[in-house]
């Protein structure tokens, strides 16, 4: 299966999930599907059958609202049972509505922005203090750097030249109340990024070529410096009548949406 299937199916698993409980925020998890795709199909180096296994390199999904599409992508690549999928939300389901460490692969429980970022530089250190080889992912929303604590943890990692931390930012450009530059201007973001001693690759986070290369770049940790990879994607990809619109938020789709939907995301 390539990266862009493997995708495709969790776009597809995603808003299953979404539909059927009734729930939201589908237009940012759809928004995020290529970098999981890559990252799952291609890049990290995990044993589904053994989540904890010491060795593994670590995804940290700190827009925890995001959850459906990481925890599709946790059931394609066999971490648990895709039936449990069909559970999400609802009453004593382990998949909570927002990112649950109880659910196996999942490395922390999320919700409240600007955690992931801070908790993923102190696991850089801790690996980089013990000498071990796995890498630490961390995939934050635009939204999202709105917080403090991201800069604050920028600051860190930069000065403790964290070079196996990649931080992956979702620059869907829409966030819960509006266009994100609208609510808290964030550009030039890739400026204040390198100012924060950063290495910045700027790319089309919908282009799975792009992004092999970026996670490439990060791999050979050539520079002392931590790698932020500004993936610039579309809120809702897939599916038209989704796509940077901001009430995909919240909205859960319909009978016919849904039916839509999978008609736009064919296998």
């Amino acid at each position: 299966m390539t990266s862009i299937e493997f995708a495709t199916r969790i776009r597809r698993t995603a808003i299953g999930m979404v539909h059927r409980a009734n729930a939201s925020h589908i237009g940012g998890a759809l928004s995020m599907a290529d970098i999981l795709g890559v990252l799952y199909n291609d890049v990290l180096n995990v044993k589904p059958q053994e989540s904890q296994w010491d060795g593994r390199d670590r995804l940290l999904l700190s827009k925890g609202h995001a959850c459906v599409s990481l925890y599709a992508a946790l059931a394609l690549k066999g971490f648990f049972p895709l039936e449990l999928l069909d559970t999400y939300g609802t009453d004593g389901s382990v998949l909570l509505s927002h990112i649950s460490h109880h659910v196996p692969g999942v490395e922390i429980s999320a919700g409240s922005l600007g955690h992931g970022l801070p908790y993923a530089a102190g696991l850089a250190l801790a690996a980089q203090k013990k000498h071990s080889p796995h890498d630490i992912y961390v995939i934050l929303g635009d939204g999202e750097m709105d917080e403090g604590s991201n800069w604050e943890a920028l600051l860190f990692a930069a000065h403790h030249k964290l070079n196996n931390l990649c931080v992956i930012i979702d620059y869907n450009k829409i966030q819960s109340l509006g266009d994100t530059n609208d609510v808290m201007r964030l550009e030039p973001l890739a400026d204040k990024l390198r100012a924060f001693g950063q290495h910045v690759i700027d790319i089309d986070g919908h282009d799975h070529d792009q992004l092999h290369a970026a996670f490439a770049d990060f791999k050979l940790h050539a520079t002392d410096q931590p790698t932020v990879v500004i993936a610039n994607t579309v809120k809702g990809k897939g599916v038209s009548f989704m796509e940077n619109r901001l009430e995909w938020h919240y909205k859960s789709p319909n009978d016919e949406q849904f039916a839509q939907a999978m008609e736009e995301l064919p296998l």
